[in-house]
Order: structure tokens, then sequence, then C-alpha cells
């Protein structure tokens, strides 16, 4: 866990080796706790990569802030990631609840390219006097440096246990989740300001052979100006979307992917309760 944009969702799928979290340069990218799944022939490494900690504005934040906490309760081992460009005392509420946790934390340091020695030693310094009992890690998820050690570090840290998932499963999500999040990182790199943080994706048919996959998906908005600008002149924005979105869904599941989708206004949506469960922020 860890604040917004510092490389979380990277770091997860550098671990489990597969695509689990979209991952885009744009704060508040992962809205749900998702879990990818590392097996080795002596271990099982459940990772949770969680939403970006912040002070919640409407219903859908206190939602994503609420599958952070969860993981506090539940970790045998707590990786709390931050860089050298923000501030460390950003939340300095929540670096309270991890500061009282009895289990290992390890601070990991991204993006260590973007500073020098110098500054970097400060840094580590600081989180030292933060967060006294935890372990300061740097690497970069980008560069995939030290990311190797870390992994180690996780492995010896993890008590033992009997696996929770079978062998071959890299994700507790369903293939609809991963339909929805696909098409919301698109829509996260075409589109910017407010409009991708208004954008929920939600799958109302996904039907499959051994060859082919037909995905029918709503895009739903708060607004009407939003609406138009999802779709674009003539379509041409949604058409882009969509086609970029039906690549990667076929890399994903290796299968021909065929994909229709429409735009619906769901007027604050982000604030209203029903809509909020039934597009499954509802943390347990």
């Amino acid at each position: 866990m860890g604040n917004p944009n510092v490389g979380k969702s990277t770091l997860m799928n550098l671990f489990v080796g597969e695509r689990i979290s979209i991952a885009t340069f744009k704060a508040q990218t992962t809205r749900h706790r998702i879990m990818g799944i590392i097996n080795d022939d002596d271990v099982q490494i459940v990772f949770s990569d969680t939403p970006g900690v912040l002070k919640p504005n409407y219903r859908l934040q206190q939602s994503m802030l609420a599958f952070s906490e969860s993981a506090l309760t539940d970790a045998d081992v707590l990786l709390y990631v931050t860089d050298p460009i923000e501030k460390i005392d950003k939340n300095s509420d929540f670096l309270q609840k991890v500061s009282q946790l009895d289990i290992p934390v390890l601070v990991l340091i991204n993006k260590i390219d973007l500073t020098d020695e110098q500054s970097l030693v400060r840094l580590v310094d600081e989180w030292h006097e933060i967060l006294p009992k935890a372990e300061i890690l740097p690497l970069s998820a980008l560069a995939k440096f030290n990311v190797d050690t870390v992994l180690r570090r996780i492995k010896e840290l993890l008590p033992e246990s009997p696996p929770y998932f079978d062998k071959d499963q890299l994700t507790d999500k369903p293939a609809r989740f991963f339909v929805s999040e696909i098409i919301r990182e698109k829509i996260l790199l075409y589109y910017d300001k407010e409009i991708p943080y208004s954008v929920e994706v939600g799958v109302e048919s996904f039907k499959e052979d051994k060859t082919h996959i037909h995905i029918n998906a709503v895009i739903y908005v708060e607004r009407d100006s939003q609406k138009g600008i999802i779709i674009g002149h003539r379509g041409t924005a949604l058409k882009k979307v969509m086609t970029e979105a039906r690549k990667s869904l076929e890399r994903f599941f290796g299968k021909s992917i065929y994909l229709e989708s429409f735009v619906k206004v769901d007027k604050d949506w982000r604030n209203s309760e029903r809509e909020l469960n039934l597009f499954g922020y509802n943390p347990e």
C-alpha cells in the first residue's frame, strides 16, 4: 500500500509476472483490492494491491480507503510503497496505524532513478524516524532494480502456512473484472481531466468458446456532457479506445475478442451506495 501513483500496481505486476493490476501515470488508477498470486515449488505468496491512500471526498473514495485499511488486518507482511517525490507526512494518520502493526513492515522507496545518492540517504533516515521498526529498501520497479532482493526478503518473512489457492491460479478476480479494468485503463490513458475518474465500466455479457470471446460492455459516466466526450465526434474517440481495449484483451485472454460497448449516464454514481455495491465497491 501507499499513496496514489507511487508504483504499487507496477511492482505487483512485476512480482506476479502478469498484468493483474492496471498501471498508468494517473493517480487513483487502482480502485479495488486486487490479489496477485505467486506459486513456486516451496512457496505461495498472495499479494494484495490496494488503492492509493487518500482523504475521501466522496463515497467511492471512502470505499477505496476501506479496501486499503482492510489489508492492515490480514497481512503477514506490509509493503509500504513510496517515492522520492511525495511528501512523507502526506498521510500521517494512516502511517500512525502502520507504526502500530505487529507484522514486519518494508518501506519500499520506488523510483530511485529520480533522485541522487545523498538525497536518498536523507530520505531513508527520515523514514527510519517515522517508522523505526520498518526495513527500508530502495528500488526501481520501472528499471527492475532491487525487485528480486525485495521478493527474497518477503519469502524470508512469510510464516509457514498451507496454500490458500490452487497452484495454477494467478488472482482471485473473475474474467469480467479484468475486462472492465482493461477498458478503464484505456479510458485513463486516452482522456484527461475529470473524465477518467467519473467513469465506471460494467460487463453485461461474457460469452466464451474455445477460440473466441464475445463481450458487451457498458461505460457509465455521471453527466451528459461526459457521454459526449467519451463518444467523440461521430464516435471516433470511443472507437479508438475500444480498438485498443480489444487488442489488450486478446493478449490477456489469448483469444479472438468481439467487443461491443455503449455509454450510459448514471448521475452521481460515485456517491450512491446502491451503485457502488453493484460495481463491487463493498469491502468484505
